[in-house]
């Protein structure tokens, strides 16, 4: 089983990551502002089928890995909480610049194509499929056991709340927007608390490991 106190932590890192604007937060703002909020929801859920996509390939893989070795999954656990501090360092010295949505030259699309285009858009990002790796293991205790429903438990939440921000932020795209363009403090800010949770997740796992 999970640990309570974890899974709120996790909760919270999973909001957090999920806020911070990105490719597909951006897709996803323009297609709501060129086609309307229901293109904006096909594309929420095109992305979110992309997730799945990357959360069940990391599951398989750190399952075998599990299956192979639990020291190999400790490297594999280590490697990811250097990887988020690292993220994390460079996210804290980050200014925040503001993210203008561009939507000359887009075209309209059908529901269909909005929906796969969301989707080939976070299955290609491989930024995804290196933040599943890294922190999906980092709230795994296989001293807990059944670690297969653990990584379940975990990829399934951090996808339900990435899925209902995202619907969020269409139904807000105007107000979102014009934060985006304009404040530069917002970004910033964003910025520091994302790099603040990703060096305290890489530091937390370190201290553990030393007892």
């Amino acid at each position: 089983m999970i640990d309570l106190h974890d899974y709120f932590l996790f909760i919270g890192a999973s909001i957090l990551l999920c806020i911070v604007p990105g490719p597909d937060m951006l897709y996803l703002l323009g297609r709501s502002i060129v086609q309307g909020k229901r293109a904006g929801v096909i594309a929420a859920l095109g992305i979110n089928l992309g997730g799945y996509c990357h959360l069940f390939a990391a599951i398989g893989g750190l399952s075998a890995i599990l299956a192979t070795s639990s020291f190999a999954f400790s490297v594999v656990k280590m490697a990811g909480a250097a990887y988020l501090c690292y993220l994390g360092v460079q996210a804290f010295r980050g200014r925040g610049t503001g993210s203008e949505v561009d939507t000359r030259g887009v075209s309209r699309l059908s529901g269909k194509a909005v929906f796969w285009q969301g989707f080939w858009s976070d299955v290609l990002n491989p930024k995804v499929a290196v933040f599943f790796l890294a922190l999906l293991p980092q709230f795994v205790v296989p001293e807990n056991g059944n670690t297969l429903f653990q990584l379940l438990v975990l990829g399934f939440t951090v996808n339900i709340i990435a899925v209902a921000i995202n619907i969020l932020i269409v139904y807000s795209s105007s107000s979102f927007t014009a934060a985006l363009r304009s404040n530069v403090e917002l970004s910033s800010w964003l910025n520091r608390a994302l790099g603040a949770l990703l060096i305290g997740l890489g530091l937390r796992l370190a201290n553990e490991e030393l007892h």
